[in-house]
């Protein structure tokens, strides 16, 4: 397992974090212990959640795990998220003080633990001044609470403001950014990426696997059955099959996945996961198996480097179609290089 710093932190994490939000949900809580005991023995450090998942069942499940296993705890770096609502009152939601508090406190007790790693904003509150936000995470960095602050979901100009928001008042920086980010969804490289980049912010992909599409277990206009993640449910929001199904790209991209992965010998998600693993900023994935073998398989990816070749043809059948203005480059950019170079 490689490891990496976390983000602009002088922590370390393993370049495949194990994602829980299946705890409680598709796993039960045997099956979410045998994940831990086998990421943990496979040299991964890093576990995600957050407070939302399950209700608040998959940080319980992490908390039995972590006490009955107390020399393990040390080791890890633990991050969850708060956000979302977990209650039906007006203050039970947000990133406000008010209920970051509380969020915070639950979360801990519910983990077991006195202090979490790495705290994350689940998503951006448009009615909580930033400023208090970021106050209250620098607040509790400085108490001990947590050891890091980031966020998820945020677009670049969000990520953009917030880091020079905590640089204006002397506060911690963020030092990490979850986005959903695949072969299907590259759109993040036009703003969030530069962004990341620029402040030294890494980048936390969920979903890597598009929902199940990149392994490779879906045919073209045939609708998943069985034990697959859209075949048990095939309306999940952004992952939902007619979408992608109607679209060419989608399979090209499937397809160019699967002919790399033959050339390897290996799981078309091995290679879906190995891209993006070494994409620029990024600094761990994260893996949301629902049982020991789907890990298992995901975690050989650890292992696993593509050529130059294979990354360029996987680059280019993947590429995001993007407006020529403003990301190609503007007229104005073209006569300030004419101007420069005395033409």
């Amino acid at each position: 397992m490689e490891y990496r710093k976390l983000g602009n932190s002088g922590a370390v994490v393993s370049s495949y974090a194990l994602g829980t939000m299946t705890f409680g949900a598709e796993s039960d809580e045997a099956t979410s212990h045998a994940l831990l005991d086998d990421y943990v023995a496979a040299g991964g450090n890093f576990i995600d959640t957050a407070d939302v998942y399950s209700s608040g069942t998959s940080e319980e499940i992490i908390g039995r795990w972590l006490a009955a296993n107390p020399d393990k705890h040390d080791q890890l770096v633990i991050a969850t998220k708060g956000r979302f609502p977990m209650g039906k009152g007006p203050n039970d939601l947000g990133t406000s003080r008010r209920h970051l508090r509380k969020a915070l406190d639950d979360s801990l007790r519910r983990l077991g633990v006195d202090h979490i790693d790495l705290y994350q904003m689940h998503a951006w509150d448009p009615y909580t001044p930033l400023e208090e936000t970021l106050h209250f995470l620098n607040d509790a960095v400085a108490s001990g609470k947590i050891g890091y602050y980031g966020f998820s979901n945020f677009l670049g100009w969000q990520l953009t403001k917030a880091v020079y928001e905590a640089k204006a008042h002397h506060w911690n920086p963020p030092v990490t950014l979850q986005p959903q980010y695949s072969l299907l969804v590259r759109g993040i490289e036009s703003e969030v990426v530069p962004a990341a980049l620029d402040a030294g912010i890494g980048l936390l992909p969920w979903s890597p696997l598009g929902g199940g599409w990149l392994t490779g277990k879906y045919e073209r206009d045939s609708v998943p059955t069985g034990a697959t993640r859209l075949g048990e449910n095939p309306n999940r929001g952004m992952e939902a099959y007619e979408g992608r199904n109607e679209k060419s790209t989608t399979w090209e991209i499937i397809d160019a996945v699967g002919e790399v992965a033959a050339e390897h010998g290996v799981s078309s998600s091995q290679i879906a996961l190995s891209w993006l693993a070494h994409r620029p900023a990024v600094t761990s994935v994260i893996l949301g198996a629902r049982n020991q073998e789907q890990l298992a398989d995901n975690l050989k990816a650890a292992d696993l480097h593509l050529t130059p070749e294979q990354t360029e043809k996987l680059d280019a059948v993947s590429a995001p179609q993007l407006a020529e203005y403003p990301y190609g480059t503007p007229a104005i950019e073209q006569r300030s290089r004419k101007i420069e170079g005395g033409r």
